[in-house]
């Protein structure tokens, strides 16, 4: 790749994004677009995470290939979720293990995955962004990014770019949120057991802001917060990151997502 020409970028938008925070997308490509990537957005379905969480080793092989097709002119794929990026990365590999053919080319996409974050970071190398926000905010680190992609640092450093934003810390910042996907399905009464401790160390925080890099897991907390009775709003990274903080609150009554 020549100095001039841009790195083709595949945004990998997620299912939750696209279903119920489409501004997460659009804050994540401006972020991009702002570190000199080329975004296109290829026709996509889901990562394959609940399928492969369940043990449908054959059906979460059908996506991965479909998904392999999807971004195979791409230099990089990144997606605003390290739970997403996670299962490209880590677990692709995974299901063609004996394949050679397969094995080699999942191996080679894996190494092209990226969360949000870690990519502006440690691949464009990006120091700061232009954008402000008058709040006082604390930050969840959830599990696959953080323990499958080593994604903490980066979001912090950013955020501390952010003209305005007083980040305090979160007792407890590296435990689960209880929301694991199906495992909220699943095992309701343990999910809401870790979730009212999560929420209740955000409470302690005394932020008024709640940030994450995770979907699911700001929806799992958002809900819990609202029930709670809590006047404390919940965002993605992407979206104060952007500066596009003009959509409601995730979970704000009456708003989607």
């Amino acid at each position: 790749m020549s100095q001039a020409q841009k790195p083709r970028v595949g945004l990998f938008v997620t299912c939750l994004v696209d279903l119920m925070r489409p501004g997460v997308g659009f804050a994540a490509v401006k972020l991009l677009e702002d570190a000199g990537c080329e975004v296109i957005v290829p026709e996509q379905t889901c990562c394959g995470q609940p399928a492969f969480n369940n043990g449908d080793r054959a059906t979460t092989r059908d996506i991965a290939l479909k998904a392999m097709d999807a971004f195979a002119g791409c230099d990089y794929v990144v997606a605003p979720s390290g739970s997403c990026a996670g299962m490209l990365r880590a677990h692709y590999p995974e299901l063609f293990a004996g394949e050679p053919e397969l094995a080699a080319r999942s191996a080679a996409f894996a190494a092209r995955c990226h969360e949000l974050t870690s990519f502006l970071v440690d691949v464009m190398k990006v120091e700061t962004v232009a954008a402000a926000l008058n709040a006082r905010a604390t930050y969840h680190d959830s599990c696959s990014g953080l323990r499958e992609l080593g994604v903490q640092a980066q979001p912090r450093k950013l955020l501390a770019g952010v003209e305005g934003l007083d980040m305090v810390p979160l007792r407890e910042n590296d435990t689960c949120c209880g929301f694991g996907g199906t495992f909220a399905v699943k095992y309701g009464e343990i999910s809401d057991s870790i979730v009212t401790k999560k929420c209740e160390n955000i409470e302690a925080s005394g932020a008024n802001l709640l940030l994450a890099g995770d979907l699911g897991c700001l929806l799992n907390m958002a809900g819990k917060l609202s029930r709670r009775g809590k006047n404390i709003e919940v965002r993605h990274v992407a979206e104060v990151l952007a500066g596009m903080t003009d959509d409601p609150p995730i979970g704000a009554p009456g708003k989607k997502a």
